[in-house]
């Protein structure tokens, strides 16, 4: 909780709060491929043209839709694309709650990226979670985020693991994967 109060105090720039613009590196994705159909529709929410998880995705041969605030296109209010058969990304750490509270709504499988310290840990997450399937993606490695797509540097090194939540995507409720930071 102490973590959402931190992230969630910091100015908003427009309707982005900087705290919540970290991206994704490649190898934190890669371990999701294996669990999505070929050919998919993916729908990446949190996500410019530039993000890893739109490249990645279109490199493996999947149709991606992506949306960003910064474009106007509020998660929220935004119908999800037709015939999508998955939702991914890294959402905004800020609005952690509110998201998977839509995405259980919208009941689309879908993967999310987030750091694992607090998932549970307040009384409206832990009742939201219990009351809903999903699976838990574990990693052996945290993941470290980059500032920039231009420069891939690693800006942020958090002191927690990152983990993916999904719904409907993995073989079982927890798995566990490698990372192979490059």
């Amino acid at each position: 909780m102490k973590l959402d109060l931190i992230s969630n105090k910091v100015k908003k720039q427009g309707n982005i709060n900087p705290n919540d613009e970290y991206y994704t590196p490649n190898y934190a994705i890669t371990p999701l491929l294996k669990y999505i159909k070929p050919n998919s529709s993916i729908w990446c929410p949190f996500d410019t043209k530039d993000s890893n998880f739109v490249k990645i995705l279109l490199k493996e041969n999947h149709h991606v839709y992506h949306t960003h605030i910064q474009d106007n296109k509020d998660f929220f209010t935004e119908i999800p694309p037709k015939d999508i058969d998955y939702i991914i990304s890294n959402p905004p750490y800020s609005l952690k709650a509110e998201i998977f509270e839509h995405l259980f709504k919208l009941d689309i499988p879908f993967a999310m990226l987030v750091g694992v310290v607090g998932i549970f840990e307040s009384k409206k997450r832990f009742a939201m979670f219990k009351d809903n399937n999903f699976e838990m993606m574990y990693f052996d490695k945290r993941v470290s985020y980059l500032k920039s797509y231009t420069d891939q540097k690693t800006s942020l090194n958090p002191p927690f693991s990152s983990v993916y939540v999904c719904k409907n995507m993995l073989p079982k409720q927890i798995v566990f994967e490698t990372l192979i930071k490059k």
